[in-house]
């Protein structure tokens, strides 16, 4: 990987992402405003938001980033932008890695964003720090980042790209812990979340929630996600095509 054109793709993706209004607004107000009406949902309950609302904090913006990042990466390949970059002396992980680097960048801002409206203006009560909050929702974030970049090689136009969502993200939404403790799952079902990555995202949040003092399983629980997120980017580059489908 070579920090110039990984640091020029990146720049050149944050260039078109300004002229985009509407993809900025889905990365960066969508989860603010699902936040606000969840809060507003549970307006008779304080202690129901509480209790889901540090895990949404990092869901939502996951779920933004992963459907952002599949449909723009799709758009450079099927408009050809992606085959004459590939021509160019840039390489598979100097690509993957300007994009995750720009929409890291707004992933930062989105999640600084989600996490102060939580906290400071819908009263989400959490015992932890805000500083260890705000990195579990940057790390989903980048997840998000990381995992759309991975299933936009396997989809032929955006439509298969917003398809392939029930497929990645609904089953992990479903078994996260979000609903049900994962330990009163059926055996199964449990074993299948101990493997996916939402699930200790979900268990970050959790530990914030309940315990004041950094704790060996939200270590465990941040490394996991980061790591997810390091094992996806390598295989988004693995998989790169460099002919337009």
């Amino acid at each position: 990987m070579n920090t110039y054109r990984t640091t020029a793709t990146a720049l050149r993706v944050l260039r078109q992402l300004r002229h985009d209004p509407r993809s900025i607004a889905l990365m960066l107000l969508v989860p603010c405003v699902m936040l606000f009406l969840l809060r507003y949902v549970f307006d008779g309950s304080q202690a129901t938001f509480n209790s889901i609302g540090a895990s949404l904090l990092g869901i939502f913006p996951l779920i933004t980033m992963f459907l952002v990042t599949s449909i723009a990466t799709l758009r450079e390949r099927t408009s050809g932008t992606l085959e004459r970059l590939l021509s160019m002396p840039l390489g598979k992980a100097d690509l993957i890695g300007g994009y995750a680097l720009a929409f890291g960048a707004v992933a930062v801002v989105q999640s600084v964003l989600a996490t102060g409206l939580a906290l400071w203006v819908l009263d989400l009560d959490v015992t932890g720090s805000a500083w260890l909050l705000l990195l579990v929702a940057l790390l989903d974030a980048l997840l998000g980042t990381a995992l759309g970049l991975f299933v936009s090689a396997f989809a032929a136009s955006e439509f298969q790209a917003v398809q392939f969502m029930p497929a990645v993200i609904f089953p992990q939404l479903l078994l996260c812990g979000l609903f049900t403790p994962r330990d009163q799952m059926q055996p199964v079902l449990e074993g299948i979340s101990n493997v996916l990555p939402m699930s200790y995202a979900v268990d970050g949040m959790n530990e914030v929630l309940r315990h004041t003092d950094l704790t060996a399983t939200y270590i465990r629980d941040v490394a996991i996600v980061a790591g997810c997120a390091v094992l996806v980017l390598g295989l988004g580059a693995a998989t790169l095509r460099r002919r337009t489908a």
